[in-house]
């Protein structure tokens, strides 16, 4: 069992971190949110949990700790909260830019040397070039 949840903190862990390095804000909020699951589940898993025994409260010998889950719920709507400004944020830059890359522009195709102008900048150019003549 501990192998299988090795496994999947790894899995998470590498997901995310691959996730946050693209260059898409999207993904990269995506990649924040698996690197935070893993890492909740990490602290849950180091908190020893135990079945079937009381809480603090009790007179018993053996206890259960509550303290990683405390952590881990509390992680689990900081991280919720932080994920929905995060989106939100990459939603007002890709509206502004037209565009969700992280830099906020995207690189020139190899193809395309000359930048993109739109037909009413060259309108624009014909009439300045005609009224200097």
């Amino acid at each position: 069992m501990e192998l299988l949840v090795a496994i999947a903190i790894g899995v998470l862990t590498f997901s995310g971190v691959y996730l946050i390095l693209r260059a898409r804000t999207f993904s990269v909020a995506l990649g924040l949110t698996l690197f935070s699951y893993a890492v909740n589940l990490f602290l849950f898993v180091m908190g020893r949990l135990h079945t079937g025994k009381p809480a603090v409260l009790s007179d018993a010998t053996s206890y259960t700790d509550p303290v990683p889950q405390a952590l881990v719920l509390t992680a689990i709507v900081i991280g919720f909260a932080m994920t929905a400004f995060v989106l939100i944020l990459a939603m007002r830059a890709h509206t502004e830019l037209g565009s969700d890359h992280v830099d906020g522009v995207e690189k020139l195709k190899k193809d395309s040397k000359k930048p993109r102008t739109s037909s009413k900048n060259k309108q624009s150019n014909k009439k300045r070039v005609g009224a200097t003549r």
